[in-house]
């Protein structure tokens, strides 16, 4: 990956896309790629927001939100996909989680791993080579952090999601999280170790 003058880094192109990190200043992008993405017909077994409710928050939260993913602060690091005209069609988050700690579920962090986050692509470029692009870019930051494994989480009624992340190298490990607000349904968690 080349950088520019001003020490950031362009991005990968892989085929039409460019994937690479956020930048602070595409918190508007990033909040209307955010909002299509919780109105997706399966946002609310993909995602643990609302449209309403991210929706409903200002500006102040998107500027600070993208700020923070951008410099990989807190050990979050996000990433986009933009087409060759310019428009953001992609992302995905990672957050490092460390040993010792408990995750978002409550549940014990046995060691230390990334956590993919808020996977989306906008209809249109799905099944192209983007979502791959934004894993490679996504799982290369998080193995460089040091973590001995990546793991994301997902529903199972989410074919589209599981078919990718299977055919991504990840596998289920086993553990089920019981999803938010449905005690009868629970989410799998699956794993890729370096």
């Amino acid at each position: 990956m080349s950088t520019t003058q001003s020490g950031e880094a362009p991005g990968t192109v892989f085929g039409e896309y460019v994937v690479r990190s956020v930048r602070a200043g595409e918190w508007p992008e990033v909040k209307a790629l955010r909002l299509a993405a919780l109105r997706d017909p399966v946002a609310d077994i993909a995602f643990l927001d609302s449209y309403e409710v991210a929706a409903a928050r200002p500006d102040t939260y998107w500027q600070e939100r993208t700020a923070n993913a951008a410099e990989g602060a807190g050990g979050v690091r996000q990433f986009v996909a933009r087409t060759a005209d310019g428009a953001l069609v992609g992302t995905v988050a990672v957050v490092v989680e460390e040993a010792g700690t408990t995750d978002w579920a409550g549940m014990p962090v046995e060691r230390r791993q990334g956590h993919l986050v808020g996977v989306y692509v906008a209809p249109g470029h799905r099944g192209s080579e983007v979502t791959k692009a934004l894993f490679e870019a996504a799982l290369e930051w998080a193995w460089g952090q040091g973590v001995e494994r990546v793991r994301l989480i997902v529903h199972p009624g989410n074919g589209r999601a599981l078919g990718f992340y299977r055919k991504a190298g990840f596998t289920e490990s086993g553990v089920t999280v019981p999803l938010a607000g449905r005690p009868d349904e629970h989410e799998l968690e699956m794993v890729v170790e370096r």
